[in-house]
Formats: structure tokens, C-alpha cells, sequence
């Protein structure tokens, strides 16, 4: 796919859907109006959390040991690119480059962008997925409470739903770093293990 047809997007937030509790990452382009919501698992959410907060856990997690590994193999992260949206789950592709050879590896997009935010790498979505995501144009005032989409029924790894948790949902970019930590520490092994 070309990226001529990608729109850049930045990491907006993490929230906690309140109908479900999963993690949801929302990407926003630069005017910060239209906003792409990805439900993600615990362990990435925790991931993309402590590469925004920059913080350092005492052992790698397994996105710092992907990038590191790709550091010690001379592999640059040029881009993610979000590029489809088929039967409600989104798909990725990481274009890394090695010397002058480019690879193109398939991907979940929580992973791309855990690994993304580790490189300083842009985080492209097709325009076509936007399109076909119904994305939310994010201007106003948020909805009463009551007045707003919700999304419809449970939210799996890297789906979509045709609604942003606006109102119920924790935002995790708030918390500051002293507090991310106490979370952390204070979640349970049990919620890192994926649901199978």
C-alpha cells in the first residue's frame, strides 16, 4: 500500500472502555478532529503506556526487547501504517530498513505502535481505513452523559467500533509517572496473560 494515501496519526490517548474495561489506544491526526480507536490487551496498553510516560521497568518488556533487538541487528523502524480494517480488526504492517533493504512485516497494530513509539516512527493509517471506520470527527464539547455513541458489544485485540468512549473511560496519559508506576505494580499477573 502506498503511504501517499496514509494519513499520519499520533498516539491521542489511552482509556479503559467502560462498557468492557479493555484498553483502547486512540490515534489522532495533527488537528487532533478525527480520532481512531483501537481496543488493545493490558500487556500492550502497558507497553505504549511506559514508551509515552518514558518509564523504565527494571527488565525489558517485550517491545523494548524487539527494539533493542532490531538496534543490535542495525534495523531502523522507518514506519507503521495501518492498513486495513477487515471484519471489525484492524491490520498493520511495520516497514523497518536494514542498509538499503526495506521489509514489510505484518503486524497487530498495538504492537506497531508500542514499537513505533520506541523509534520516533510515524504512525500512518490509510485513508481507506479511516474511511471505513467511520471515524468520529472530535469538535464541541463532549456529549451529556447518556448522549453518547457506545460502542457495540465486546471489543477484542486491535478491533474497531464505530464509537470513542468519551465519558467513563480512565485515561492513562494523565496519570503521572509516580502514579503509573504504583498502577503497574499494582496490577496482577493474571491481567498481563492474554484471554484466549
Amino acid at each position: 500500500m502506498g503511504d501517499e494515501t496514509a494519513v499520519e496519526m499520533f498516539v491521542g490517548g489511552l482509556v479503559l472502555d467502560p462498557n468492557t474495561q479493555s484498553p483502547v489506544v486512540i490515534l489522532k491526526d495533527e488537528s487532533g478532529e478525527v480520532c481512531l480507536p483501537i481496543w488493545i490487551g493490558i500487556a500492550e496498553a502497558t507497553s505504549i503506556a511506559s514508551a509515552i510516560k518514558q518509564i523504565n521497568m527494571q527488565r525489558p518488556l517485550t517491545h523494548d526487547l524487539m527494539y533493542d533487538i532490531f538496534g543490535e541487528l542495525g534495523v531502523r523502524v522507518e514506519r507503521v501504517l495501518i492498513t486495513e480494517l477487515r471484519e471489525s480488526t484492524y491490520f498493520a504492517e511495520l516497514v523497518l530498513a536494514h542498509g538499503d533493504k526495506v521489509m514489510v512485516v505484518d503486524s497487530r497494530p498495538s504492537d506497531a505502535i508500542a514499537i513505533a513509539l520506541r523509534a520516533s516512527a510515524p504512525i500512518l493509517v490509510a485513508q481507506q481505513v479511516l474511511d471505513q471506520a467511520k471515524v468520529k470527527v472530535n469538535v464541541g464539547p463532549p456529549p451529556a452523559q447518556g448522549e453518547e455513541d457506545q460502542p457495540q458489544g465486546e471489543q477484542g485485540e486491535g478491533q474497531a467500533a464505530d464509537a470513542i468512549p468519551q465519558q467513563g473511560g480512565q485515561d492513562f496519559t494523565q496519570v503521572d509517572r509516580e502514579k503509573w508506576n504504583d498502577l503497574l505494580e499494582s496490577l496482577d499477573p493474571d491481567d498481563f496473560k492474554y484471554k484466549v
